[in-house]
């Protein structure tokens, strides 16, 4: 069922949006100043690491200063409404994750923006992989164990998750859907509580990002189950994918991608998209994300508007589904 109702919204006439709807423009000339990378959350996490390392790659190939603004508050929204409000010239340039651009319009009734017709998305930066961990007791070892005993004991298994309609949230209650399981959620106040909360065994398990969850796993208080995702990721090869664990149907990550007010000269997008694109190509920047538990991306163009639609569609469906609101 959550599959037929993510294809039909996916089917929905999103080439109404302005993805694309930018004149063209030289871009020869430009930066001739220093340019504003607007970060919705507080310095730390991945998505502030992504606008810093690739920040300081841009400004020496531009021969300007890419200034990181932190602009935490409200699941995003308020970082994500200056960008939209900035001026469409190029000096601001927006960092932000999957969950400002696909799940928040969903789960915020009164947004004073539209994502995703007054951002102009130029590519994808990182890619977080994010896994089932569990406390090193816990009596489950791999996912199909974990479900199993889950299949069991219907809602009684909790889980941790960084808050109520993150991206970690909704892919527990996506995977539970999927494997005809039943959790309890136990909302905490970020990625660090979460995961403190299965290190110390408040809960058994929890959805992490690689990053939240390798300290943990490092010290032995945290076991990995396997990925969310259907390849196995890069930066702990030895991980067991979904896909080993026979979950089709089930791709999970936290992306990072790079956006621009709506009316943005396209000229000036497409050189952002080119410099990006050899910025993370470069291996020191990859080293740099990988240290932060990210990928780096680079996902660009048609592919990327593809990826923000299949993800509109699929988690405005899970939200529905499970019935999340965020008041």
């Amino acid at each position: 069922m959550l599959k037929t109702l993510v294809r039909a919204a996916a089917a929905a006439p999103l080439a109404a949006l302005a993805f694309f709807a930018v004149p063209p423009a030289s871009a020869q000339d430009w930066p001739t100043k220093p340019v504003h990378l607007i970060v919705p959350f507080s310095p730390g996490g991945v998505t502030d690491i992504a606008a810093r390392v690739v920040g300081q790659k841009l400004s020496e190939m531009w021969g300007q200063q890419v200034v990181v603004e932190n602009r935490p508050g409200a699941g995003g929204t308020i970082g994500v409404d200056a960008a939209v409000r900035s001026a469409p010239d190029g000096t601001t340039l927006l960092m932000a994750t999957n969950g400002e651009i696909t799940i928040n319009p969903a789960l915020y009734k009164n947004l004073t923006h539209d994502p995703q017709k007054d951002l102009v998305p130029i590519a994808m930066v990182t890619n977080t992989p994010l896994l089932w961990a569990a406390n090193a007791n816990a009596p489950y070892g791999s996912l199909v164990e974990f479900i199993a005993a889950a299949k069991a004991k219907p809602g009684d298994i909790a889980y941790s998750s960084p808050g109520a309609g993150t991206m970690n949230h909704l892919t527990a209650e996506w995977f539970a859907m999927i494997t005809g399981t039943k959790l309890l959620h136990v909302p905490y106040k970020g990625g660090a509580p979460a995961a403190a909360a299965i290190a110390g065994g408040e809960v058994p398990v929890s959805v992490l990002a690689v990053s939240s969850a390798l300290p943990h796993v490092k010290s032995g208080k945290v076991k990995v189950l396997g990925m969310t995702t259907q390849e196995r990721t890069k930066l702990a090869p030895d991980w067991p994918s979904a896909r080993e664990a026979g979950i089709a149907d089930f791709d999970a990550s936290i992306w990072v991608g790079l956006f621009a007010p709506k009316g943005t000269p396209a000229g000036i997008v497409a050189k952002v998209a080119k410099d990006l694109k050899a910025a993370i190509a470069d291996p020191a920047v990859v080293a740099r994300l990988n240290t932060a538990g990210a990928e780096a991306a680079g996902l660009d163009g048609e592919a990327f508007v593809a990826r923000i639609r299949a993800d509109t569609a699929r988690y405005a469906q899970i939200i529905k589904a499970a019935g999340i609101e965020i008041n």
